[in-house]
């Protein structure tokens, strides 16, 4: 796919093999476009831009993950909950108003799609970490195959890392702490140094 094609244009070659499956819904996620006609930004490369370190290929891939979560969001029986990845793509689709409220809930979805995020504290933190793994054995049993570890990683990870913001592939992050006795360290050396001259 060139970077200037319309989302939704995803092999359907990963067709869902599951007995009760919504193949008409399917099909409509999957042509879904969110762009109009020659964008000039497409919704897959403002996707990849913001989220630094993603190639178009990741936004493809991520994209068809999204698309297979609001599957879920419909078909699951059950409250689902998004990888932070999934999340990005959720985030990023709902920026584009008209395309998500007038296009895909009431022609694609058939019903609204409500973005709830948590209250806080430990109940919801447990809820949702429930909700996540319910979505993923949910994955499992729709899709026919485990979701990609690297948009659905294991709960553990996923909410251990869920405020995480930086490309972990070109960045360190370090404690506030650690960074400023650093910096005390190195302007005592800095000064120690001086002194001695």
């Amino acid at each position: 796919m060139n970077p200037a094609s319309s989302v939704g244009q995803v092999a359907s070659a990963h067709e869902p093999r599951a007995p009760a499956f919504d193949a008409e819904l399917w099909r409509r996620l999957l042509e879904f476009r969110v762009d109009a006609p020659g964008a000039a930004l497409p919704f897959l490369v403002r996707l990849a831009r913001e989220q630094h370190g993603w190639t178009l290929a990741d936004a493809q891939a991520a994209w068809f993950e999204y698309l297979r979560f609001v599957y879920l969001a419909r078909r699951a029986g059950h409250a689902v909950t998004p990888s932070n990845e999934v999340d990005a793509v959720w985030h990023l689709h709902l920026v584009y108003t008209r395309s998500y409220w007038d296009d895909l809930c009431p022609n694609v979805l058939g019903a609204p799609l409500h973005h709830g995020p948590t209250l806080g504290g430990a109940a919801e933190d447990q809820r949702y970490r429930e909700q996540y793994e319910a979505t993923l054995a949910s994955y499992s049993r729709i899709f026919g195959e485990s979701p990609p570890k690297r948009f659905w990683p294991p709960a553990g990870i996923r909410f251990r890392q869920q405020f995480e913001t930086h490309d972990r592939r070109r960045s360190v992050a370090v404690p506030r702490a650690a960074l400023y006795a650093a910096a005390v360290a190195a302007a005592l050396a800095l000064a120690a140094l001086a002194w001695s001259l």
